[in-house]
């Protein structure tokens, strides 16, 4: 699959392009950052002693063909990966949000769960992080309830309260359902 290209008002034309070895240092910092935005006081202290700068990278390298990114005049300033039907993360920079790069990366992971076969795609988000489901939520997606989500570190896997968010990507007879894009 090659490149979306979108126009976005504040940042310049925004491409959604696969990610290379090359953005892993750009992921790793907008993942770093924007964890621990989404994250602080939601999730139990031991994961969040886990989440240091330095645990990116390689959690990033682990992922990196699985990885889109959004970037702007060649400057990578989000990305989504998707492992099998889960949006497993999204992130774009804080000075780039409003941007439309996080509706056009969630587009994006919807169509390849859909070009995988799957009926439905969905996430994890942490209970307490609003922002992040409201944005969900304006996207179609639906609270699909509760689920004790198992999040890896060094030491082993720390359980973490989050809520199931679902879409329906394919419809019954295996078509493609478009994605809702109000940007």
């Amino acid at each position: 699959m090659g490149t979306t290209r979108i126009p976005a008002p504040s940042q310049g034309e925004v491409v959604i392009r696969p990610a290379e070895p090359s953005d892993a240092h750009e992921i790793a910092r907008i993942w770093h950052r924007g964890w621990a935005d989404g994250h602080a006081g939601h999730v139990p202290d031991e994961l969040y002693r886990h989440r240091t700068e330095e645990s990116y990278p390689s959690r990033v390298a682990e992922r990196i063909g699985s990885t889109w990114v959004a970037e702007s005049d060649g400057v990578v300033h989000g990305f989504v990966i998707v492992m099998g039907n889960e949006l497993e993360q999204i992130y774009v920079d804080s000075p780039a949000r409003g941007s439309g790069s996080a509706a056009a990366l969630l587009a994006q992971a919807q169509k390849l769960i859909a070009r995988a076969g799957h009926e439905r795609a969905w996430l994890a988000v942490v209970a307490g992080n609003e922002r992040a489901r409201a944005f969900y939520e304006r996207y179609g997606w639906t609270d699909a309830g509760p689920i004790a989500y198992e999040a890896e570190t060094e030491t082993g896997l720390v359980i973490v309260p989050c809520r199931r968010y679902e879409i329906r990507v394919r419809g019954r007879h295996g078509h493609r359902i478009p994605g809702r894009r109000r940007l």
